[in-house]
């Protein structure tokens, strides 16, 4: 079973994913954690820095074909030996890639997803998107004492909140998986979102990424 969390930077994901794992360790429960790339092929890793820090290619081409590559490289030598073992939690995965692909190219994110749900080891059983307002995602980020990344501006993470919605709409119609929307606000949200994240993620005897 794998369960990816996406949305807005400061929506809570590493909140929730940290309360997730917390808990599963109490509960002895197996579960293991990924991110959002391998960065296992050098070429492609210098691609998605750049993706990362904002800087389109000349050629955006390029750039999707080392995101693709990466999720490749993801599934074939992190994921998948993980989900051998049990349920897999990915703190991000192919959505926030799609939205910051179409984020720095400007093109419509239902195109990145299609090319990303090509991968099929790499399609999260579940999709949690959290829905936080962006004024409170802002509001968080601003207390936080790293430095800010690109998609932490106010601009970027305006155009974000609504290309993930777009996103996960191309997603579920691509897949026909299924895909969470919930606010991360109040501890009462974080609350439930764990419980049923572990009731999810606990809820196949067999791990599969499919």
């Amino acid at each position: 079973m794998l369960v990816a969390l996406e949305g807005l930077p400061g929506a809570g994901k590493s909140t929730l994913r940290d309360r997730i794992l917390a808990d599963a360790r109490t509960r002895d429960s197996p579960l293991e954690h990924a991110g959002q790339f391998s960065w296992l092929s050098l070429a492609a890793t210098r691609t998605l820095v750049r993706l990362r820090a904002g800087q389109p290619a000349d050629d955006p081409e390029e750039t999707v074909e080392a995101a693709c590559w990466d999720l490749t490289l993801h599934a074939r030598f992190n994921l998948a030996p993980a989900l051998a073992r049990g349920p897999v939690l990915a703190d991000r995965l192919g959505l926030s890639t799609a939205c910051l692909l179409a984020l720095v190219h400007r093109r419509p994110v239902a195109e990145y997803v299609e090319r990303l749900a090509e991968q099929h080891l790499a399609r999260p059983r579940l999709t949690v998107l959290l829905t936080t307002e962006p004024d409170l995602c802002q509001a968080r980020l601003a207390g936080r004492q790293t430095a800010p990344r690109f998609t932490d501006r106010p601009d970027a993470a305006e155009r974000l909140a609504d290309l993930y919605p777009q996103a996960a709409t191309a997603w579920t119609r691509r897949t026909g998986l299924e895909v969470w929307r919930r606010p991360c606000t109040t501890k009462a949200d974080l609350d439930q979102l764990t419980a049923n994240c572990l009731t999810h993620l606990n809820g196949s005897t067999r791990p599969s990424a499919i």
